[in-house]
């Protein structure tokens, strides 16, 4: 077992491999290239250990507080981490799953304030279902940048916004400023959100202090993912605030490293078709050598999104449909 602070934070392990630093890509692999990616990975300051206790709120600045949901799992780590922003007229990131405990808990940090609005990064289960419970106490109305995209993986398929948002847009919350800033990839519909008073970005899962983020089709695209990464890579915000993990305060150092990441997967998985593995179930145990079987269907599914970046590419081909999908080198590539 795992154990983080906080009173009923424990954590299994298995929970810690899906794209964590914390496993799969410390294992000791063969290759120049492979253990390229083992130097580089673990060079991420991921933190692994935040400190925190469940229905608390934090203080984290002088504008920001933090008050985490007691959901800890395989893709939530520690659990969601709901964000209050400003004083006296307040902004809510992310309200979380639908855990009367947790919004409990947001209420009674926000006492005496007035909520003015509920930011949604995405539309995934531990991000958007509260906004619901949350407006039962609040008159704020919900900003996001729209309905959920195709399916997949942890969808909120219900929830819709009061008031959708594009890219550049700037909300006054009090004396702040709030900027959505567009980061698909992770989901279709995610934002981050700017405080330029602090230069600091809510990032919601586009980058997590604790891991790499996991992209999954179809809602999920590789492609869109890494251009938000490059996109935050121009940027020079000085702290981020991920909504799964502890702030990051170098973050285009992180942000470079995760890119960089992405990048030697991409390899690893040339380096499966170079060897003739030319299907996702026979690369798992190639790339993820001590995964949990229990994990591989999250593992493919990220296989899935790299492979589907290289076909973008035009440096793999598909052959085949659903299951009975193989993939292959492009001939130039293969002649090179």
């Amino acid at each position: 077992m795992v154990t983080f602070a906080g009173p009923t934070c424990i954590v299994p392990a298995v929970g810690l491999v899906c794209e964590s630093v914390g496993w799969p890509d410390r294992l000791a692999y063969d290759t120049p290239d492979q253990q390229l990616m083992v130097s580089d990975m673990a060079s991420i300051p991921h933190n692994e250990k935040p400190e925190f206790e469940y229905g608390i709120v934090d203080s984290l600045s002088a504008n920001v507080r933090r008050v985490i949901c007691n959901n800890p799992g395989p893709f939530t780590f520690t659990g969601t981490g709901t964000y209050i922003v400003g004083t006296g007229e307040v902004a809510v990131i992310d309200p979380g799953p639908s855990d009367q405990s947790h919004i409990d808990a947001i209420v009674r940090a926000t006492a005496g304030e007035i909520i003015t609005h509920i930011l949604v990064t995405h539309t995934h289960l531990d991000h958007s279902p509260g906004c619901g419970l949350l407006k039962k106490y609040c008159d704020a109305p919900t900003y996001g940048y729209g309905p959920h995209g195709d399916g997949g993986f942890g969808a909120d398929t219900e929830f819709e916004p009061d008031v959708l948002l594009a890219h550049n847009t700037v909300l006054q919350v009090g004396d702040l400023t709030l900027e959505s800033v567009y980061t698909p990839g992770h989901a279709s519909n995610h934002l981050s959100f700017y405080m330029a008073q602090e230069q600091a970005l809510f990032c919601g899962d586009v980058v997590m202090g604790w891991s790499s983020t996991i992209v999954v089709p179809p809602d999920g695209n590789m492609k869109a993912y890494m251009a938000s990464l490059d996109r935050l890579m121009q940027r020079d915000d000085k702290v981020y605030y991920p909504t799964h993990g502890a702030p990051l305060d170098q973050p285009q150092d992180y942000v470079r490293a995760l890119y960089r990441h992405r990048q030697q997967r991409e390899r690893q998985v040339v380096q499966c078709l170079e060897k003739g593995t030319i299907n996702v179930a026979e690369m798992i145990p190639i790339i993820y050598r001590q995964l949990d079987p229990s994990m591989y269907p999250a593992a493919e599914q990220s296989l899935l999104a790299t492979l589907d970046y290289l076909v973008e590419k035009n440096v793999v081909d598909v052959i085949g449909i659903n299951e009975s999908k193989t993939y292959q080198l492009k001939e130039s590539d293969i002649h090179d």
